[in-house]
């Protein structure tokens, strides 16, 4: 417990920045909804045969997966927190719909007849008997929309909209890093819990002041959500700088960012932890990001969807910036040292267990051994894929799961052998075995910005600030600065300036 106070007192300011993130969120995508579900809601009350095609439509929306609809709006919306709200309102009208709609249905029928009597119209008949009847059963279905979008703003930390799911996806990116999960989960379910409290109270209301009961709450919230905006918007800045979930990817952007800033007149943002590669390569694409660091091998493989024609780094450097200036538009500008290759690691006790050199000794005990691979990996040709045809596996039992879980997983012997990166600081840690790859199945993996063309037009002098690190960074230097920020806890920012600094790049 001490542990975890230490850990909320470091992180005491963005802790209250993402807390207010994640309800600014939260908030937003509930007003929309709710402005969506109740019109819709009211009308089907009216048009009775559109009633199970639509609210079935919505039930459609709610089953298929956060991370799939955020994924598929990048390309239309970019990233951060306008593809988030589009998401989340989607997955909130199911609730506020269909209790709405039940709620005026289930109006005693005397009533309406009594109403139509006394010659009310069909509006009166609304909003003088049934909305107000019905109020209290559509706030019970805004409650439940409310927690359903709290605890699904999590997941919208994947493309930058920021909340409480930075904190958890650290915590996962950290080996597992309980602290830190916590940190970000029970303020979730806190905030959760008080917005569920203080709509009960607007429900409870509902039953004597009816639509005004609704309007209050809506007029609170966007007050809530939106009142910060009057004071000032985001920031503009010439370049945005993304990157993929991980220390490595965050210390590379922010020496980016020092450099540009340090050799031109630009101004630098950075879009952190985006997610994985078809996530940020999206965002690239779209335009919401100018440049993120990329690797040649994932380059070929994986972007272009080809394979590597040699393993010369600079034959494949050269590959990979062709391909993906002729196909897609970008620039691969200088790659730097260090290989970041694909490596099939695995402990020093089971690699004396079973005897294990190269990934081909695998075969012999390959019913025997549990793999721990990233989604990635698993589907990628220069992965599981390709071991299984260039050395014949077929592992007994291969578990999917986060890069940030596969060192907690090798460390407590819930699985054997991992993929894992060759400048992984918990290669360090842990005292890792590397199985050799006699079929040269990995190609090099060697980081260089990857950015659009315009934006390289547009400043030109961009390319030569960032050449600078074009053949430094070995691999030693890049695991022990991935160490410090894992392990160390320190900030990537501080890491990246003095590697600059004491590399010359930067004055002191």
């Amino acid at each position: 417990m001490n542990e975890f106070f230490n850990v909320f007192q470091a992180r005491q300011d963005i802790f209250i920045e993402k807390v207010w993130e994640h309800l600014q969120i939260s908030i937003i995508a509930l007003v929309i909804a709710t402005l969506i579900s109740v019109p819709l809601g009211l009308l089907l009350t009216r048009k009775k045969q559109l009633a199970e095609p639509i609210i079935g439509a919505t039930a459609i929306l709610q089953t298929i997966p956060s991370l799939a609809v955020l994924a598929f709006l990048i390309p239309f919306f970019g990233i951060g927190q306008t593809p988030a709200v589009i998401a989340l309102t989607a997955y909130g009208l199911l609730p506020i719909l269909r209790n709405t709609y039940t709620g005026i249905k289930e109006v005693n029928p005397a009533l309406r007849e009594a109403a139509t009597g006394m010659g009310m119209n069909s509006f009166r008949r609304l909003s003088k008997i049934e909305l107000p009847l019905a109020m209290p059963v559509i706030m019970a279905g805004i409650r439940t929309s409310m927690v359903l979008i709290v605890g699904t703003t999590t997941i919208a930390a994947l493309i930058g909209a920021g909340g409480l799911g930075d904190l958890i996806l650290l915590g996962l990116d950290r080996g597992g890093d309980v602290n830190l999960i916590l940190l970000g989960a029970i303020p979730a379910a806190i905030l959760a819990i008080a917005l569920d409290l203080i709509l009960r109270l607007f429900e409870r209301t509902s039953a004597k002041s009816g639509f005004r009961s609704l309007v209050s709450l809506l007029v609170i919230a966007a007050l809530v959500a939106l009142g910060p905006l009057a004071f000032g918007g985001k920031i503009q800045n010439d370049i945005t700088i993304g990157a993929k979930l991980g220390s490595e990817p965050a210390i590379l952007i922010n020496m980016y960012k020092l450099l540009i800033e340090e050799e031109t007149d630009l101004s630098v943002g950075l879009e952190e932890n985006l997610g994985k590669t078809d996530l940020v390569f999206g965002a690239l694409q779209e335009g919401s990001i100018d440049m993120y660091p990329e690797f040649t091998g994932t380059a070929i493989v994986s972007l272009l969807e080809s394979e590597a024609e040699s393993n010369d780094e600079g034959e494949v450097y050269e590959q990979a910036k062709e391909g993906m200036s002729e196909e897609f538009n970008l620039a691969f500008l200088e790659p730097m040292k260090f290989n970041n290759t694909y490596a099939v690691a695995t402990t020093q006790e089971t690699a004396e267990q079973y005897d294990l050199e190269t990934i081909g000794d695998l075969r012999a005990v390959e019913d025997e051994i549990t793999a721990g691979f990233t989604l990635e990996f698993n589907d990628r040709q220069d992965g599981y894929q390709g071991m299984k045809e260039l050395y014949g596996l077929d592992l007994g039992e291969v578990r999917t799961m986060d890069a940030g879980l596969r060192q907690g997983a090798i460390e407590s012997g819930e699985v054997d052998i991992i993929d894992a990166y060759a400048t992984d600081s918990y290669m360090i840690d842990l005292d890792l075995t590397v199985l050799d790859d006699p079929e040269n199945l990995f190609p090099p993996y060697q980081g260089a910005p990857l950015m659009r063309e315009e934006t390289l037009e547009q400043y030109p002098e961009i390319e030569d600030a960032l050449n600078q690190l074009s053949g430094q960074i070995s691999d030693d230097e890049m695991r022990e600065m991935n160490y410090q920020v894992d392990f160390d806890d320190r900030d990537p920012e501080e890491v990246a300036r003095e590697y600059l600094t004491d590399n010359g790049f930067l004055e002191e």
